[in-house]
């Protein structure tokens, strides 16, 4: 049986897997400032057969993840999004626009679903994403993680402090103000999505990505965890590829 290395090089951190009979193993994570330290982490890995990269981080880390595999003799594949794969039917106007990240996260929420079903990924950046009961992706949203809108409010703003919050629901201070406000701004960009995705009857929530246990504790609908959505979606394109 062919082992695959899977890939997931986000706009943060990169993560990856190693599968062989449905077995995975080798699981590993490096924040992306750390590119230069991926061949080593490599190195102790069991050559793969084939290799599928999810890349959202442009072109220098492209160069970088090849580089880092060059000692195997198989090239990396980039995976990017498809009019039609492994079941789901890609609604953007221009199928190859949408980021490999939520197409792939999409693919593994179907297989797993089979049902009307919302995708939340919490990073950089947060997409909620909605798939109808057919598997056709309907659409969705993209707005800055919660770590990234406070950032932003600090160096957009002259007085507006750089400083760690916490939630409250009235907070009485800024720095809790600037978290509970980015907090609640996702949740009820996740909820009215979901309300609206509703009217077609259940929906599902499925919650992933770095910055989910901000999410998760606030989130006030029911939901299902499930990380490495990307990975997950990465092997069952690998299968449709190699079948």
């Amino acid at each position: 049986m062919m082992r695959l290395l899977l890939i997931d090089a986000g706009n943060s951190r990169i993560k990856w897997a190693t599968v062989k009979e449905n077995l995975w193993s080798h699981h590993g994570v490096l924040d992306n400032r750390e590119i230069s330290a991926l061949p080593v982490a490599f190195a102790d890995l069991p050559p793969p057969d084939r290799i599928f990269i999810s890349n959202v981080a442009g072109e220098d880390m492209a160069q970088r993840l090849c580089a880092a595999c060059i000692s195997w003799p198989c090239q990396a594949e980039f995976i990017t999004a498809q009019p039609v794969q492994c079941g789901v039917r890609n609604g953007y106007a221009h199928p190859d626009q949408l980021g490999s990240d939520r197409w792939a996260a999409l693919i593994a929420a179907w297989h797993q679903e089979r049902a009307p079903c919302l995708v939340v990924n919490c990073g950089t950046a947060t997409t909620v994403d909605a798939l109808s009961a057919t598997g056709e992706f309907l659409g969705g949203l993209i707005l800055p993680g919660v770590n990234l809108m406070q950032n932003s409010l600090a160096a957009g703003t002259s007085q507006l402090p750089r400083a760690t919050g916490i939630w409250r629901e009235f907070p009485l201070n800024t720095a809790d103000a600037i978290f509970s406000g980015s907090v609640q701004a996702t949740i009820g960009a996740i909820q009215l999505q979901q309300h609206a995705l509703a009217a077609a009857g259940n929906v599902r929530c499925l919650l992933s990505g770095g910055a989910a246990d901000t999410i998760q504790p606030h989130l006030r609908l029911p939901f299902s965890r499930v990380d490495n959505l990307v990975l997950r979606g990465l092997y069952l394109i690998s299968q449709e590829n190699n079948s």
